[in-house]
């Protein structure tokens, strides 16, 4: 591992920096191209890039900053000149963009859903008036009770915050 950060040029700290220079870089690059006459603007602007990161990407998803971080980082921005705003720009990215949490629900629902569907196939098969699903192959019908699983923890998550908020 030494041999490959010394044949790149430096540390694997010195490199880490450089990486994500460069990405913010070109991330800036994408931004200034839009056409930002208000925060409105702006806001869709940051909004698009995190959206492009989490439909780029695989994997990992990323949170978006809230509307107050938007919002002032708009204003420094807005009211920096010109050589200064890639530098807030790039800042604001390196300290705000962070990866998107996986809760705890989802992680037990995703492991219990593919056995409990399988269980739950073969004991309808033997009930007479589920025959139909004999019909229905077990490639399609474990990932499809798995993602409505997953469907139905997400929806209930956000009705239980709704309730509370209110």
């Amino acid at each position: 591992m030494g041999m490959l950060m010394s044949f790149m040029g430096g540390t694997a700290d010195g490199l880490a920096s450089k990486t994500t220079t460069l990405v913010t870089g070109a991330l800036y690059d994408q931004f200034i191209k839009k056409e930002i006459k208000d925060f409105d603007d702006f806001h869709i602007a940051i909004l698009d890039i995190f959206n492009n990161f989490n439909t780029a990407l695989p994997g990992k998803h990323y949170d978006a900053p809230s509307h107050g971080e938007i919002w002032d980082l708009f204003n420094k921005w807005n009211g920096a000149p010109k050589e200064h705003k890639k530098k807030i720009f790039t800042e604001f990215m390196i300290k705000n963009v962070s990866i998107s949490k996986v809760d705890d629900s989802m992680m037990i629902t995703g492991i219990v859903a593919p056995p409990a569907a399988m269980v739950a196939k073969r004991t309808g098969q033997s009930v007479p008036q589920l025959s139909v699903m004999k019909a229905i192959p077990d490639v399609a019908f474990v990932p499809t009770i798995t993602v409505l699983a997953l469907i139905g923890v997400k929806l209930t998550k956000r009705m239980s915050f709704k309730k509370i908020a209110s």
